[in-house]
C-alpha cells in the first residue's frame, strides 16, 4: 500500500523550498507547496470525480486531435517559485513549452490550468494559488465548481486574471484554439457523452459546404 513519505526533518521548524518538496514528493502522492507549506490533497466525492473525468477526456481528446500539446492531470509537478510548487488538477502546455519539459517536473507555468474546487481547499484554490498562478503567467484559469456549479473563468489580460464568459452559455477557450464548452456539460449530476461533446465541436469548425465552394 502506498504511503505518504515522511515529511522533511525540518518542515515544522521553517518553510521549504520547491527544491526540497520536489525531493521529498515521491510517484503517486498528490500535494502542492504554498508559500513553503505542504498542503495534502484530500481525496475526492463522486461529483468532484466525475466532472474531472468529463473535463479531461474532452479536452485531451481534443487537444490530440488538433495536436496542440500535452494535457496532464493532477500528475505532474509545476514549479513557479522557490516556495510555490503545484500540482493542478489539469494543466496544459502547448508544443512549445513541451519541447522545454525536464522529465522530472515543469520548471515553468503552464498555458492553461483548471482546478476542481474541494471543501478542503477551495480557499487555496480561489486565493494564494490563484494568485501564484496570476503572477506566473497561466494564461487561462478555469475553476469549477462540482457542488454548486458556479464555475468561474479567468484569462489573461496584461498583468492580471481577468473573468470572462459570466452567465455564458458557450466558454471560449482564449488559449487553447477553437477549444469551447457548454456550461450545461458541466453539471456533473448530467453528465453528457464525450464522444457527442467532442463531435458537436470539431464540427463547429469545418467550414461549411458554401465556404468551400468560394
Amino acid at each position: 500500500m502506498l504511503t505518504a513519505p515522511a515529511l522533511p526533518k525540518s518542515a515544522g521548524r521553517r518553510l521549504l523550498t520547491s527544491e526540497e518538496f520536489l525531493e521529498w514528493l515521491q510517484p503517486g502522492v498528490r500535494a502542492d507547496l504554498i508559500g513553503g507549506e505542504i498542503v495534502m490533497h484530500a481525496p475526492v466525492n463522486l461529483r468532484h470525480a466525475r466532472l474531472l473525468n468529463f473535463v479531461d477526456c474532452l479536452l485531451r481528446l481534443y487537444i490530440e486531435h488538433e495536436d496542440l500539446g500535452e494535457l496532464h492531470r493532477e500528475a505532474v509537478a509545476i514549479r513557479l517559485s522557490v516556495r510555490e510548487t503545484f500540482m493542478p488538477d489539469l494543466a496544459f502546455f502547448t508544443k512549445a513549452q513541451v519541447a522545454r519539459l525536464p522529465l522530472t517536473h515543469a520548471p515553468f507555468a503552464p498555458t492553461f490550468v483548471l482546478e476542481a474546487l474541494s471543501p478542503t481547499t477551495a480557499h487555496n484554490d480561489t486565493g494564494r494559488k490563484f494568485a501564484a498562478y496570476e503572477l506566473h503567467g497561466v494564461q487561462e484559469y478555469w475553476i469549477l465548481d462540482p457542488q454548486k456549479l458556479d464555475h468561474h473563468f479567468y484569462r489573461r489580460e496584461g498583468d492580471m486574471l481577468g473573468e470572462f464568459a459570466v452567465d455564458a452559455e458557450q466558454i471560449h477557450s482564449a488559449s487553447i484554439a477553437g477549444f469551447w464548452i457548454k456550461r450545461a456539460w458541466l453539471n456533473p449530476g448530467k453528465i453528457p457523452a464525450v464522444s457527442g461533446c467532442l463531435a458537436e465541436i470539431l464540427a463547429s469548425r469545418r467550414p461549411t459546404s458554401r465556404k468551400r465552394r468560394l
